[in-house]
């Protein structure tokens, strides 16, 4: 061969260093490239840390050299993808890319995304028993708010009631009048309350029951209803009717002949022989109605009241009030019932007997006019 022919080492020098340089350029962009992601990669993970939201700009001179603000060439990552400058996902990267997926529970998903959050302010029920509750609590109409209306009614009654029983002792706690033997102090329809026997006894009671006589109040100046003495409820053995409402007007002593103590006035004998329970046949109160001609005793309503017959004492009276148990039990009518209430001239068919009946019953009504209690007193 010539040995102009032949290649002379100047030549293989610069062919070696042609490719040595291209060589190394291509290692270096492929680092260049590596530094970038990984770069990249802190500082995503530094936002992550730190909670901050948004792509963090880079920093002009970083890791390829660039000037991001003049650089619009897209740069490739090193899995080969290509981000844009300006593009919303170009620096922050997915869901997989960041922290893998939320599936795979290594680690805290980062990223840009949107949590749904549930609206504020929302407490409405989702189950059908709270939605029956939330309706019986809030309706405004319909069958569950007239439930609503009337267990509230009947509620409040009954803790009426229930608080009237506790001052009282007894229950029923309060009466209707349905007899017109205690008038004037004690009409028809009218509402009594009644205290069990020996509760708020006066000073002047000398008995185990509370009971202050005609006799004694007026000695003390003792009055209840517009007379002298209490009147007390009694039920004496074998009365298949209401108990007895009426006024205690002397006690007496087994054997007593106490023809001498009775008022004439209320008793046709003209000795204790002709006077009915006459001497006592046992100890007991001698009752009267205020508006009857003869003690309960001389006309054979009762032998003279025992202390345990006594049911109750009565202490206070609402008028009218004991109408709505009378005319709900049909015990009056409701044109009587006017017509006594108002004074009416409507017609009045029958008329109410003189030794009617009082309940001891409740006829106390709150709200819609529930009767508490139906018991019954006769006078």
């Amino acid at each position: 061969m010539d040995e102009g022919d032949r290649p002379t080492d100047a030549d293989g020098s610069a062919d070696r260093d042609e490719r040595t340089e291209g060589a190394a350029e291509e290692s270096r962009d492929e680092r260049t490239q590596g530094e970038t992601g990984e770069s990249r990669g802190e500082r995503t993970a530094e936002r992550s840390e730190k909670g901050t939201d948004g792509p963090v700009a880079e920093e002009p001179g970083e890791a390829d050299g660039v000037d991001p603000t003049t650089n619009s060439e897209p740069v490739a990552d090193p899995d080969g993808s290509v981000e844009k400058p300006g593009e919303p996902g170009a620096e922050t990267g997915s869901e997989s890319d960041l922290g893998g997926s939320a599936a795979d529970g290594e680690g805290p998903v980062t990223g840009d995304y949107t949590r749904t959050a549930e609206p504020a302010g929302s407490s409405e029920p989702s189950g059908t028993d709270e939605s029956l509750l939330y309706r019986l609590r809030h309706d405004r109409d319909g069958v569950l708010m007239w439930i609503r209306e009337m267990s509230a009614s009947v509620g409040v009654v009954l803790l009426v009631g229930l608080l009237l029983f506790g001052v009282s002792g007894i229950w029923p706690p309060m009466v209707a009048v349905e007899s017109g033997s205690m008038e004037p102090n004690m009409n028809v329809g009218d509402l009594v309350f009644v205290t069990e026997p020996g509760r708020f006894a006066p000073d002047a009671a000398d008995n185990g029951v509370g009971v202050v006589t005609h006799e004694v109040g007026q000695d003390v100046d003792y009055q209840t209803f517009g007379a002298y003495g209490s009147v007390v409820i009694y039920t004496p053995p074998g009365r298949t009717g209401s108990p007895i409402i009426h006024r205690a007007m002397f006690h007496v002593n087994e054997g007593e002949n106490w023809y001498d103590r009775a008022d004439e006035e209320y008793h046709n004998a003209v000795d204790c022989g002709s006077l009915a329970n006459c001497p006592a046949p046992h100890d007991g109160f001698v009752t009267l109605g205020d508006n009857n001609g003869a003690y309960d005793q001389a006309s054979g309503l009762s032998p003279p009241v025992r202390a345990e017959w006594v049911n109750g004492v009565a202490r206070v009276r609402v008028p009218y009030l004991g109408y709505i148990r009378l005319i709900a039990t049909g015990q009056v009518e409701l044109n009587e019932a006017i017509a006594r209430t108002v004074g009416s001239a409507v017609p009045v068919e029958g008329s109410l007997p003189v030794e009617g009946s009082l309940p001891v019953g409740n006829s106390l009504s709150v709200g819609n006019s529930l009767p508490v209690g139906n018991a019954g007193l006769a006078g």
